[in-house]
Protein backbone atom coordinates (compact mmCIF):
# COMPACT_ATOMS: atom_id res chain seq x y z
CA UNK A 1 0.00 0.00 0.00
CA UNK A 2 1.46 3.22 -0.81
CA UNK A 3 1.85 6.03 1.50
CA UNK A 4 0.34 8.89 1.48
CA UNK A 5 2.13 12.68 1.18
CA UNK A 6 -0.05 15.87 2.47
CA UNK A 7 0.32 17.88 -0.62
CA UNK A 8 -1.35 21.15 -1.27
CA UNK A 9 -3.27 22.36 -4.77
CA UNK A 10 -5.09 24.97 -5.89
CA UNK A 11 -8.52 25.64 -5.28
CA UNK A 12 -10.08 25.70 -8.66
CA UNK A 13 -8.03 22.38 -9.38
CA UNK A 14 -9.73 21.19 -5.95
CA UNK A 15 -13.18 21.60 -6.80
CA UNK A 16 -12.64 20.03 -10.51
CA UNK A 17 -11.42 16.91 -9.28
CA UNK A 18 -13.75 16.60 -6.75
CA UNK A 19 -16.51 17.50 -9.78
CA UNK A 20 -15.30 14.76 -11.91
CA UNK A 21 -14.64 12.48 -9.37
CA UNK A 22 -18.13 12.43 -8.53
CA UNK A 23 -18.83 11.33 -11.91
CA UNK A 24 -16.56 8.11 -12.00
CA UNK A 25 -16.96 7.30 -8.39
CA UNK A 26 -13.33 8.39 -7.14
CA UNK A 27 -13.08 10.74 -4.22
CA UNK A 28 -10.93 14.27 -5.13
CA UNK A 29 -7.70 12.96 -4.11
CA UNK A 30 -8.43 9.68 -6.25
CA UNK A 31 -9.08 11.93 -9.13
CA UNK A 32 -5.83 14.08 -8.84
CA UNK A 33 -4.08 10.74 -8.31
CA UNK A 34 -5.81 9.82 -11.43
CA UNK A 35 -4.88 12.87 -13.55
CA UNK A 36 -1.13 12.71 -12.42
CA UNK A 37 -0.75 9.35 -13.88
CA UNK A 38 -2.45 10.36 -16.71
CA UNK A 39 0.17 13.19 -17.39
CA UNK A 40 3.18 10.81 -16.49
CA UNK A 41 1.88 8.62 -19.16
CA UNK A 42 1.63 11.23 -21.75
CA UNK A 43 5.14 13.00 -20.27
CA UNK A 44 6.20 9.34 -21.27
CA UNK A 45 4.78 8.84 -24.29
CA UNK A 46 6.55 8.17 -27.43
CA UNK A 47 3.68 9.44 -29.63
CA UNK A 48 4.16 12.93 -27.61
CA UNK A 49 7.05 14.84 -28.70
CA UNK A 50 8.86 16.95 -25.68
CA UNK A 51 10.61 19.18 -28.23
CA UNK A 52 7.34 20.59 -30.51
CA UNK A 53 5.66 21.43 -27.16
CA UNK A 54 8.73 23.32 -25.71
CA UNK A 55 8.53 25.48 -29.18
CA UNK A 56 4.79 25.72 -29.01
CA UNK A 57 5.21 27.19 -26.11
CA UNK A 58 8.25 29.43 -26.66
CA UNK A 59 6.02 30.58 -29.58
CA UNK A 60 7.91 29.14 -32.38
CA UNK A 61 5.95 26.38 -33.77
CA UNK A 62 2.18 26.15 -34.66
CA UNK A 63 0.22 24.82 -32.12
CA UNK A 64 -2.43 23.51 -35.07
CA UNK A 65 0.33 21.08 -36.31
CA UNK A 66 0.80 19.68 -32.80
CA UNK A 67 -1.41 16.12 -31.92
CA UNK A 68 -4.60 15.87 -29.76
CA UNK A 69 -2.22 14.72 -27.05
CA UNK A 70 0.70 17.77 -27.36
CA UNK A 71 -2.19 19.97 -27.41
CA UNK A 72 -3.49 18.95 -24.29
CA UNK A 73 -0.14 19.16 -22.49
CA UNK A 74 0.44 22.71 -24.08
CA UNK A 75 -3.09 23.67 -22.78
CA UNK A 76 -2.78 22.24 -19.32
CA UNK A 77 1.06 24.82 -19.25
CA UNK A 78 -0.89 27.98 -20.86
CA UNK A 79 -3.24 27.40 -17.74
CA UNK A 80 -0.54 26.97 -15.40
CA UNK A 81 1.37 29.94 -16.61
CA UNK A 82 -2.01 32.07 -16.81
CA UNK A 83 -2.51 30.96 -13.22
CA UNK A 84 0.85 31.92 -11.86
CA UNK A 85 0.72 35.82 -13.69
CA UNK A 86 -2.67 36.39 -11.99
CA UNK A 87 -1.45 35.55 -8.81
CA UNK A 88 1.65 37.73 -9.03
CA UNK A 89 -0.84 40.25 -10.25
CA UNK A 90 -1.69 43.43 -7.70
CA UNK A 91 -3.16 46.31 -9.80
CA UNK A 92 -4.62 48.06 -7.05
CA UNK A 93 -1.05 48.67 -6.33
CA UNK A 94 0.28 49.82 -9.85
CA UNK A 95 -3.11 52.51 -9.96
CA UNK A 96 -2.85 53.85 -6.66
CA UNK A 97 1.58 54.20 -7.86
CA UNK A 98 0.01 55.85 -11.13
CA UNK A 99 -2.63 58.12 -9.13
CA UNK A 100 -5.11 56.62 -11.11
CA UNK A 101 -8.85 55.73 -10.06
CA UNK A 102 -11.09 52.91 -10.81
CA UNK A 103 -14.33 51.25 -11.12
CA UNK A 104 -14.85 48.14 -9.48
CA UNK A 105 -17.82 46.01 -7.93
CA UNK A 106 -17.55 45.96 -4.26
CA UNK A 107 -18.86 43.03 -2.10
CA UNK A 108 -22.63 42.93 -2.86
CA UNK A 109 -22.20 43.55 -6.43
CA UNK A 110 -22.38 47.65 -6.91
CA UNK A 111 -20.39 49.44 -8.82
CA UNK A 112 -17.66 51.97 -7.10
CA UNK A 113 -15.40 54.27 -8.12
CA UNK A 114 -12.16 53.78 -5.93
CA UNK A 115 -9.36 56.59 -5.56
CA UNK A 116 -5.67 56.52 -5.19
CA UNK A 117 -5.32 59.07 -2.57
CA UNK A 118 -7.67 56.69 -0.40
CA UNK A 119 -10.22 58.48 -0.19
CA UNK A 120 -14.03 56.72 0.57
CA UNK A 121 -15.47 54.87 -2.44
CA UNK A 122 -18.20 56.41 -3.67
CA UNK A 123 -21.25 54.76 -5.30
CA UNK A 124 -22.28 54.85 -9.14
CA UNK A 125 -26.16 54.32 -9.85
CA UNK A 126 -26.97 53.07 -13.05
CA UNK A 127 -23.94 52.40 -14.32
CA UNK A 128 -23.67 56.87 -14.46
CA UNK A 129 -21.58 58.37 -11.72
CA UNK A 130 -23.12 60.24 -8.84
CA UNK A 131 -22.51 64.16 -7.97
CA UNK A 132 -21.17 63.00 -5.05
CA UNK A 133 -18.39 61.04 -7.24
CA UNK A 134 -18.27 63.97 -9.95
CA UNK A 135 -17.77 66.13 -7.30
CA UNK A 136 -14.83 63.90 -5.46
CA UNK A 137 -13.22 63.04 -8.66
CA UNK A 138 -13.14 66.23 -10.37
CA UNK A 139 -12.02 64.80 -13.48
CA UNK A 140 -13.69 65.24 -16.88
CA UNK A 141 -14.60 61.87 -18.24
CA UNK A 142 -13.58 60.88 -21.48
CA UNK A 143 -16.82 61.53 -24.28
CA UNK A 144 -17.87 59.13 -26.55
CA UNK A 145 -19.57 60.43 -29.94
CA UNK A 146 -21.58 58.46 -31.76
CA UNK A 147 -19.91 58.17 -35.45
CA UNK A 148 -22.07 60.03 -38.08
CA UNK A 149 -24.28 57.77 -40.56
CA UNK A 150 -23.76 57.59 -43.96
CA UNK A 151 -25.58 59.99 -46.21
CA UNK A 152 -28.67 58.30 -47.39
CA UNK A 153 -28.48 55.54 -44.35
CA UNK A 154 -32.04 55.11 -43.16
CA UNK A 155 -30.93 52.52 -40.14
CA UNK A 156 -32.35 50.06 -42.23
CA UNK A 157 -30.11 46.63 -42.71
CA UNK A 158 -29.37 46.35 -46.59
CA UNK A 159 -29.17 42.89 -47.96
CA UNK A 160 -26.26 41.50 -49.53
CA UNK A 161 -27.39 40.32 -51.95
CA UNK A 162 -28.24 43.62 -55.05
CA UNK A 163 -31.37 43.73 -56.33
CA UNK A 164 -32.35 42.52 -59.99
Amino acid sequence: MAANAPTRIDDDLFAAAKAAGSVMSRSAAQQVNHWARIGMQLEASMSVSQRDIARVLAGQGSYDTLSVHEQAMVRAEWDERMTAAREGLDLTAELVAAGESWIEADEQGRTVHRHPTGAAPTAAKNGRTTKKATAAKKVAAPSVEKPPAPAGASGRRRSAHPAA
